[in-house]
């Protein structure tokens, strides 16, 4: 099993330089010139001078090659660079803003699981009876609605019509419901119906069958043979809506100003502010890729024939 993990955590180094390389091309290769929006976020009028003072100070009339190991070697070292509105060095203000961004992906990770998880095994034991078709029909919704059309409901819904919940910023319980909720939603409608049709068919399998013949109570059955086997797919699923969760607050941070990494990346993008998107692009392909491994691991414990196949067993 140690083998198994060294392997995986080996295999990000490729992966995650490989995607950092991705990152900087296209944005150094992109239609906008990084110097010009140096001196824009910097207020600093646009002479032929200082154009070339910026290129020269940013790196950029160094070929394109020495410019990213340059860049790399950096970030190596834990330097993103300097953002171009603040004038402050990137990786700080990008850990400042996370803590509300990690809060606000958790509560949305705890309603994902707390509310799917029942859902799907109560549409399972009542096949095609009408709670099966009610939780078909919110998983149909949640697929269906994108998470910020969710939001702008919820607003206009509990803020603006009943006046229940409050619109923006952070604060208590009640700043968190909304922003969770729209974040999760979908994520909760798709884990739902997995685990609704992973349980459907994990108990036709001949195994369950004959531990029903055998007499055992069915609520033994279901959670010794049917939901044991039906978390594997569920397991895999809830890894990367976890990354799905901290990428979606780039939108719903900005529609319920809550001050997060997301609102604090969308301000970066449309200033163009380029260390900063480097930065956060970077650290959302970090947390996809670690969530990947987390995955792996708990899916090789889960399932005997993962971790013997790691181990070399035939």
């Amino acid at each position: 099993m140690a083998g198994f993990i060294l392997r995986r955590v080996l295999l990000l180094v490729p992966m995650l330089l490989g995607a950092s390389l991705v990152v900087f091309l296209m944005l150094r290769l992109g239609p906008s010139d990084p110097a010009m929006d140096y001196l824009r976020l910097s207020k600093v009028p646009p002479t032929p001078q200082a154009l070339e003072d910026a290129r020269m100070m940013l790196g950029l009339d160094r070929p394109i090659l020495t410019q990213y190991l340059d860049w790399l070697g950096k970030a190596v070292r834990l330097d993103f660079g300097v953002s171009y509105a603040t004038q402050r060095p990137v990786l700080p203000d990008l850990l400042h803003f996370l803590p509300a961004t990690l809060q606000l992906a958790g509560v949305a990770l705890a309603l994902t699981i707390g509310l799917s998880v029942p859902l799907g095994i109560w549409a399972a034991r009542h096949r095609e009876r009408w709670p099966d078709h009610l939780v078909r029909l919110i998983a149909f919704i949640g697929v269906s609605m994108p998470n910020f059309w969710l939001g702008f409901l919820l607003v206009l819904l509990f803020s603006v019509h009943l006046g229940w919940l409050p619109a923006m910023g952070r604060g208590g319980l009640a700043h968190l419901v909304m922003p969770a909720l729209a974040i999760s939603f979908m994520s909760l409608a798709i884990n739902a119906r997995l685990l609704r049709a992973s349980m459907l068919e994990a108990a036709g399998q001949p195994h369950v069958r004959y531990a029903r013949l055998r007499g055992l109570p069915e609520r033994r059955v279901e959670r010794a043979h049917v939901l044991r086997n039906a978390w594997l797919p569920v397991i895999t699923a809830m890894g990367m809506h976890v990354g799905e969760m901290i990428g979606g607050t780039l939108i719903i941070e900005s529609i319920f100003g809550w001050p997060g990494v997301g609102r604090y990346a969308v301000s970066a993008i449309l200033n163009r502010d380029y260390p900063v998107i480097q930065c956060f692009t970077l650290a959302m392909v970090a947390i996809f890729m670690l969530c990947n491994l987390v995955v792996d691991i708990v899916y090789a414990l889960a399932d005997p024939r993962i971790r013997l196949s790691a181990e070399g067993v035939e």
